[in-house]
């Protein structure tokens, strides 16, 4: 059996660094931000290793997607079976196979009842990507061709193709792609912490409950005309924003307002699906239902790549009544890739098998409890927030008003993660924010152990 290559030496490390730097373009690639990477060549459990041996909790679940863990066999031993069974072939009309087939049939069983059918692509912003297609597509065949605008809000991420960046509310993906894509337009999101409707100098927000987030993404909606509208796209719980968790109404009245106003209401669940948030879909803390839904990451927790986008009957019934020269022409080459899907398959079975949904929706809060305990207390610590397992710890600075306070806290989360990961932990930092999402398979150990070292870098660093 061939081998996966590992460095064996300090001097094989050193080539490994060098061919890296010398020859490989890293995402969000600047070479200061690249000068100490780590080099990791194994995966166990909840833990990650690097060259030199040492064991860090890999405390962001890779990107927020190894669900189950590291080093899980199981997986690799059915993606080996079935490339040496059927590696590939194309999925396109005329063709079928067998794990793409079984793996749609059973995340319609998982998500929201309405939704009824699949297609499968290899990332989450490719999923985007084919669901603002797939809302233009709908509206055509409806005869509303003028339906082309696609609603988004600020602190949202959906990806950093052309189109999927110009829907991210993030302006550090935009600064250096202008001109964005036409016919995005953001709204005003649900970011209670940093309130938009207040003034600057009011940060953070003084009236967090009396501010109706999603009346103002219905403003932009009739700014914009509805008539002109295809789709409103967001995120349960924006991730790459700083896990912002929405208010209880928010989700109900941004149905509403799909329904009100005919535009088709499109969940970004790249992030909080299969059981992130403590249920398999996160739009079930609210009772609400999609028209479409964007997945990838967690589906195989990130053993191979797969996502796609899952549509209601409504949808469906519009592609398969199409006339022959309207039909669906949207494609990829690995859409329902057979190895891609069987891993998927198998990773979704052990998520049942082993409870891990309800597991998140136990024991999260209990981690979201020890957070807001060991670290409101810190001055550095402007908000601590989270749903399931997945959480953020706002860094500001105390001393500083106006957009002061939260901008020179980036330096802080900063140096904040470098601790950390000096004592063996690995969370994010975005901005001045640190995001966790550990795997669905750590324990309550691990999650306080986690919530320690955070404690002490901030304290110790936040002295500087």
């Amino acid at each position: 059996m061939v081998q996966a290559p590992t460095p064996s030496s300090s001097a094989s490390v050193a080539d490994v660094l060098r061919a890296d730097r010398e020859h490989l373009i890293h995402p969000l690639y600047h070479p200061t931000d690249h000068a100490r990477p780590i080099v990791i060549v194994r995966g166990e459990g909840t833990d990650i290793v690097d060259a030199n041996g040492k064991r860090y909790f890999d405390a962001l679940s890779g990107l927020w997607n190894v669900h189950v863990g590291h080093g899980r066999t199981e997986l690799a031993q059915v993606a080996a079976e079935q490339m040496s069974t059927l590696a590939f072939n194309n999925n396109y009309v005329g063709f079928a196979n067998i794990p793409s087939a079984r793996l749609a049939e059973k995340l319609i069983e998982l998500a929201y009842p309405n939704l009824h059918a699949v297609y499968f692509t290899t990332a989450g912003a490719e999923s985007n990507e084919s669901a603002f297609k797939t809302a233009r597509f709908f509206w055509k065949l409806l005869d509303k061709p003028n339906k082309v605008k696609i609603i988004s809000r600020r602190w949202g991420y959906h990806g950093v193709t052309m189109a999927t960046a110009s829907a991210t509310g993030l302006p550090a993906y935009h600064k250096m792609f202008a001109p964005l894509v036409p016919n995005f337009v953001q709204a005003i999101g649900p970011y209670r912490f940093r309130c938009e409707l207040e003034e600057l100098s009011a940060r953070p927000c003084t009236n967090p409950s009396g501010h109706d987030y999603a009346r103002e993404l219905e403003q932009t909606l009739l700014d914009e005309d509805p008539e002109t509208v295809a789709a409103i796209i967001a995120e349960p719980v924006q991730g790459a924003g700083g896990v912002i968790v929405p208010p209880d109404d928010y989700w109900p009245k941004l149905r509403q307002i799909a329904d009100r106003h005919n535009v088709l209401l499109i969940a970004d669940e790249v992030i909080t699906g299969f059981g992130r948030t403590g249920t398999w879909f996160a739009l079930d803390h609210w009772q609400v239902q999609p028209d479409i839904l964007s997945f990838a990451k967690g589906v195989t927790s990130a053993y191979l790549p797969l996502g796609g986008m899952m549509v209601s009957r409504q949808v469906q019934n519009a592609m398969n009544e199409a006339p022959a020269d309207l039909k669906f022409m949207h494609a990829a080459t690995y859409s329902g890739h057979p190895v891609c899907c069987a891993v998927g398959l198998a990773n979704v079975a052990i998520i049942e098998r082993e409870g891990l949904v309800q597991r998140a929706a136990e024991i999260g809060p209990r981690f979201l409890d020890q957070l807001h305990r060991q670290l409101d207390p810190l001055p550095q610590v402007g908000q601590v927030r989270g749903l399931g397992l997945m959480a953020a710890v706002e860094l500001v600075d105390p001393n500083a008003n106006g957009s002061a306070y939260y901008d020179n806290a980036v330096a802080l989360a900063g140096r904040v993660i470098a601790r950390c990961g000096e004592n063996g932990m690995l969370p994010r930092r975005l901005n001045n924010t640190i995001c966790m999402a550990p795997p669905l398979i750590s324990t309550e150990d691990q999650l306080g152990r986690l919530v320690e070292v955070l404690a002490e870098a901030i304290q110790s660093e936040g002295d500087h």
